[in-house]
C-alpha cells in the first residue's frame, strides 16, 4: 500500500487571516533591535561566564520580545537592516528566532524589501524562505516585503506557483516615509499616481495566487500616515492584504490605518515597532511586563477598531 501524500501546505494569506481572527487582532510587532536601547538586565554575562557580544545580547533581547508578546499578536516582523549589521551571526539569528515564532504560533514576516530581476530575485526568494523541494531556506520566513518599483519581473520571482502558494510577499505600493512622495505621488497623464498604478500591477500579478478567503499572496505595504491615498489603493487592490507600517511611534493612529481595511474589518495587518520592543525604562528589571502590556494595548486598541473584539 502506498503513504498517503502529504497534504499541501495552507495558502498563505489563509494561514495568515487564520492567525488574525486567532487573536483576535491585525496586528504586527516589528523586532528593530538597536545595542543602545536594550535593557539594563538583557544578559551582560558575570565573573564565571564570557560577556556576551552584542549580536548574543541583541538575540536574548529578540527572544525575550517574542515570548512577551505572542499572547497578544498573531505575527512579527524581522527588520533585516537590524541584524545585517551585526555581521557573520545575523542568518543563524535571523533563522533562531524566526523558529522560535514559528513554536509559539506566530507568522514571520522578514523586512527586507528585497528588489531584483531574474535569477538574482530568485536567489534572494531561496534566502528568505523555505523550499519544498530542497530543504529550508536561509531564514525560514512566512512572508517577505519586496521592493515593487523595479516592476513585474522583480515580483514573480518571490512567488509560489497557486497552489500552494504557501508563502508570500508585501510588495512596496505606499510607503509611510515622506520621502516616498517625491515619486508615488506623482500624477501620470490618465490622472493616477505612480502609486495607484504600482497598485494595480500588484492586483493583477496577485490575482493569479490568491486562496480560498479572497486574499492573495501577494500583498502590499501601504504606510498608516497615508490614509487619503490607503482608501485610493484599497480599491484598487481588494485581495491584497495590506501590510501597515507607520502606527505608533511614526504617528499613525487608529483613524489613520482603517481604511486600509475592507468594509467587513478584514485585509490589513497594522505593524507597531518602537512603541512596543521598548516599552520600559532602561533600568526596569521587570521589562518583559511592559512590553507586554504594550503590546496588549496595541492588540486591543487594532481588535476594537476593526470589530474582532
Amino acid at each position: 500500500m502506498s503513504a498517503e501524500a502529504a497534504p499541501p501546505p495552507p495558502h498563505a494569506a489563509d494561514r495568515l487571516l487564520a492567525a488574525i481572527e486567532a487573536k483576535r487582532a491585525p496586528g504586527c510587532v516589528g523586532l528593530d533591535p538597536v545595542r543602545d536601547k536594550l535593557p539594563a538586565s538583557c544578559p551582560r554575562g558575570g565573573p564565571d561566564t564570557p560577556l556576551p557580544d552584542a549580536s548574543e545580547r541583541i538575540l536574548f533581547f529578540c527572544m525575550d520580545v517574542i515570548r512577551a508578546v505572542a499572547p497578544f499578536v498573531p505575527c512579527i516582523k524581522l527588520q533585516s537592516a537590524c541584524f545585517e549589521r551585526l555581521g557573520p551571526s545575523a542568518a543563524s539569528h535571523v533563522r533562531s528566532l524566526t523558529e522560535a515564532a514559528h513554536q509559539l504560533g506566530l507568522e514571520v514576516i522578514l523586512d527586507a524589501k528585497r528588489g531584483d530581476i531574474g535569477l538574482t530575485a530568485a536567489h534572494y526568494a531561496q534566502a528568505a524562505f523555505p523550499d519544498e523541494q530542497r530543504g529550508p531556506g536561509g531564514a525560514g520566513a512566512d512572508w517577505l516585503t519586496i521592493n515593487s518599483y523595479l516592476g513585474e519581473d522583480a515580483i514573480t520571482p518571490f512567488l509560489r506557483p497557486a497552489p500552494p502558494s504557501s508563502h508570500g510577499a508585501f510588495a512596496l505600493a505606499r510607503t509611510s516615509n515622506p520621502g516616498g512622495d517625491t515619486i508615488q505621488n506623482l500624477q501620470l497623464k490618465d490622472g493616477r499616481t505612480v502609486a495607484e498604478a504600482v497598485g494595480e500591477m500588484i492586483a493583477r500579478i496577485g490575482a493569479d495566487h490568491v486562496g480560498e478567503r479572497g486574499y492573495s499572496s501577494l500583498g502590499a505595504v501601504v504606510g498608516a500616515t497615508k490614509p487619503q491615498d490607503a482608501r485610493r489603493l484599497r480599491a484598487v487592490m481588494p485581495q491584497q492584504i495590506f501590510l501597515v507600517p507607520g502606527y505608533g511611534a511614526q504617528g499613525g493612529g487608529i483613524d489613520d490605518v482603517l481604511p486600509c481595511f475592507n468594509s467587513d474589518g478584514t485585509g490589513a495587518l497594522v505593524t507597531a515597532s518602537r512603541s512596543i520592543i521598548y516599552a520600559f525604562k532602561p533600568d526596569d528589571p521587570k521589562w518583559m511586563d511592559s512590553v507586554a502590556d504594550a503590546a496588549a494595548q496595541f492588540a486591543d486598541e487594532v481588535g476594537r477598531a476593526v470589530g474582532m473584539r
